[in-house]
């Protein structure tokens, strides 16, 4: 048995940059980190030659173009494991529409525990490589690649999406109290507040080598500048005046990134003192990121009640295999 455990993830600056049709003309740039939230991932051999598959629906099929299960499939045809196997998935949080980069967690998680289930180690950038080859190249998925990224290498990262296709993973040189303190003064809520995100995906690529350009051009800065701000003395108010900024933009990109209802939510944070934030993810609904000066937070969680806080910290590891067994 083999049991891989994967980070989810929170991303401050840069989403769509990633998206193949800007990074591929401009360079894209993303700051994000990963999370102590997770997915499990485990995979046993099993007694016959078929193939059992449990995550939110249950499986059990003789050959592998029978698994319905898209990003199992897939990682299972890659990895070269066809049949005799029962692989399972539980997760800290729920998995779809949340806006934690679930999707491409459980791809990471999958290929990593496939290539151990096969006695093979495999480094965080071929895991992150091959996750995206699935998603992107072979599934069509209307994503970027910083999920995979952050999810392979963990931490928080500053990731480099180049015109050629490589992408560059450089870790945020912070101190220890500057990163308690950014920890610290962020906030998780979830909205309650469900979607799927292909459809604001799809219109969002759509638009990123054309009429969103140059909003697409100015989060890559603001992206940059947030990495100057965590590796300067600035003070992290700062910080959180730029998220708002760039949430501001994030919401011209597509039309289902907000709506009243997350403008409702994000307008009574600020105005009860909450320096900036954004929806997670594509946007839509998911979980919205706060920062708040710690003084202030339980006037932001009671202001925002009921809905559900969150309490995390960053995660400095990525994929890794927590147990094996013959």
């Amino acid at each position: 048995m083999i049991i891989s455990r994967t980070p989810l993830r929170i991303s401050f600056f840069g989403g769509g940059t990633d998206l193949r049709e800007f990074y591929g003309n401009e360079g894209g740039a993303i700051l994000s980190s990963a999370v102590n939230k997770y997915i499990f991932i485990t995979v046993n051999r099993k007694f016959d030659d078929h193939i059992r598959i449990s995550y939110s629906k249950t499986e059990i099929v003789e050959t592998l173009d029978e698994v319905k299960h898209d990003l199992i499939r897939e990682a299972m045809r890659l990895t070269g494991v066809t049949g005799g196997i029962e692989i399972t998935s539980i997760a800290d949080i729920p998995s779809q529409g949340t806006g934690l980069g679930s999707s491409s967690t459980f791809t990471v998680g999958a290929l990593n525990a496939l290539y151990a289930y096969k006695g093979q180690h495999i480094s965080s950038e071929k895991l992150a490589n091959e996750a995206c080859r699935i998603e992107i190249d072979v599934i069509s998925e209307p994503i970027g690649k910083q999920d995979q990224y952050i999810a392979a290498y963990g931490g928080l990262q500053f990731v480099q999406f180049n015109r050629d296709g490589s992408v560059f993973v450089d870790p945020v040189v912070i101190s220890r109290e500057k990163k308690e303190l950014l920890q610290n003064s962020l906030m998780l809520f979830y909205t309650g507040i469900t979607r799927k995100a292909n459809s604001i995906l799809a219109e969002q690529k759509s638009n990123s080598s054309t009429s969103k350009i140059n909003e697409l051009k100015k989060l890559k800065e603001l992206a940059l500048e947030g990495k100057k701000i965590l590796e300067s003395n600035n003070s992290l108010i700062e910080f959180g005046k730029l998220l708002d900024e760039s949430w501001k933009i994030k919401k011209t990109l597509a039309s289902g990134i907000s709506n009243e209802e997350i403008d409702d939510i994000y307008g009574k944070a600020i105005k009860a003192g909450a320096l900036g934030g954004k929806i997670l993810g594509a946007g839509g609904g998911g979980f919205i990121l706060l920062h708040v000066p710690q003084e202030i937070q339980n006037n932001i969680k009671s202001t925002l009640y009921p809905l559900k806080q969150v309490d995390f910290c960053f995660e400095p590891q990525g994929s890794k295999i927590i147990y094996v067994s013959d």
